[in-house]
């Protein structure tokens, strides 16, 4: 095990979170925490898009443990279950970018397909030396994506959970392929699994990488902002936070077996969504030499395969687990520029040269973070 930093405390069994230093992993850590839930050990490979600096207001937190690892590792996995006896998995490890699942699919094969194999395996192994009642509570909550569904015509109903799968990019494929072995090793096993499929999320803590934080990322700077072919590619957003109150109702009070669709009722097309974000920057730096920032917009080449419309009915979720989305895309989004614009050293950090030296050995200096369009996914 490498650097594990034992904190945890508090009372009952700890939840195992995956990906817990990630956008969205560690957004749930901290609201998990905030709301005194209970022990929480976080796994992490700390890549390029994991960073140890979202979490620093928690990592005295007597209820909180870091584990430095990959969850691709089989023996280091068996450990954290054995020495810390979770009540509950919540999955989100994974590689994530679409532009980058183009250029070198091979990671996502191995994170999304063989690690999410790797954790299923070890829970079905920790499952049988439970006793009854530990054994009824236990979860494995997966969190997975609307890519998985394909593409939507302008016309077309939003996704549901009945859904054919239909994946067009190798990262929906693999995680396309890790939500099947998870219902199949509920069929097959019995192992308590739920599957949770989210619209694209938004919020502070994301890697300038993806479409939101690039588009400020790259404005303040008075760089291009690019947008992918016709910008008319249509979008769910949802508000982090929002996602995560959803995965702690399905953890709570969801169905063994079940898909939730999460989604925060926000089309937008990706042209909309920068155009929206450039007004905004126009109002919060009145004194920015580089506004209108509208003028930054330059379209680029489209990606191949880019699905053209993602909208995502989340009526089960709404109606079984009540939970609804408390952000619009306005309040969201104007949330969401203001943390940016207030935590800037962050965003210097991690598109350092750190990351920049990551890029180059995993992707071969492919590409940057300057120089995509921003995946909205």
């Amino acid at each position: 095990m490498d650097a594990e930093q034992s904190l945890s405390g508090g009372n009952g069994a700890p939840i195992l979170v995956t990906g817990g230093a990630g956008f969205i992993g560690s957004n749930f850590v901290l609201e998990w925490l905030a709301g005194g839930k209970g022990p929480l050990v976080s796994l992490d490979k700390l890549t390029y898009a994991g960073n140890p600096e979202n979490l620093t207001t928690v990592e005295k937190d007597r209820d909180y443990t870091f584990v430095h690892g990959d969850i691709c590792d089989a023996a280091l996995v068996k450990e954290l279950f054995e020495r810390h006896r979770p009540r509950a998995v919540v999955h989100f490890a994974a590689e994530s970018h679409v532009d980058r699942s183009i250029l070198g699919p091979e990671a996502f094969l191995r994170t999304n397909i063989d690690g999410t194999f790797t954790l299923l395996q070890a829970a079905r192994v920790y499952l049988d030396s439970l006793g009854a009642e530990d054994r009824a509570g236990f979860r494995f909550l997966h969190v997975s994506t609307d890519e998985v569904y394909g593409t939507l015509e302008p016309e077309d109903p939003a996704f549901h959970e009945e859904t054919p799968y239909a994946p067009n990019s190798p990262y929906a494929a693999s995680k396309a392929a890790s939500d099947h072995l998870v219902r199949a090793w509920v069929h097959t096993y019995g192992l308590p699994a739920i599957i949770t499929n989210c619209s694209n999320n938004y919020g502070p803590y994301q890697f300038p990488e993806k479409l939101i934080p690039l588009m400020i990322a790259n404005a303040r700077k008075g760089k291009p902002l690019p947008v992918y072919g016709d910008g008319q590619q249509v979008r769910d957003w949802l508000y982090v936070a929002d996602h995560c109150r959803a995965l702690m109702a399905v953890l709570e009070r969801g169905r063994v077996g079940e898909t939730y669709n999460v989604g925060g009722g926000n089309q937008r097309s990706n042209l909309e969504v920068v155009t929206t974000l450039c007004s905004l920057l126009d109002e919060l730096l009145p004194q920015s030499e580089f506004g209108p920032h509208k003028q930054l917009i330059k379209y680029v080449a489209d990606r191949p395969g880019h699905d053209r419309r993602y909208a995502i009915d989340a009526r089960k979720l709404e109606g079984e687990l009540g939970w609804r989305a408390q952000e619009s895309f306005e309040t969201g989004l104007r949330k969401t520029v203001e943390w940016y614009l207030a935590h800037a050293a962050w965003v210097e950090n991690v598109t350092s040269g750190a990351y920049q030296h990551w890029v180059t050995q995993n992707y071969g200096g492919r590409e940057t973070a300057d120089t995509t369009a921003g995946s909205a996914r």
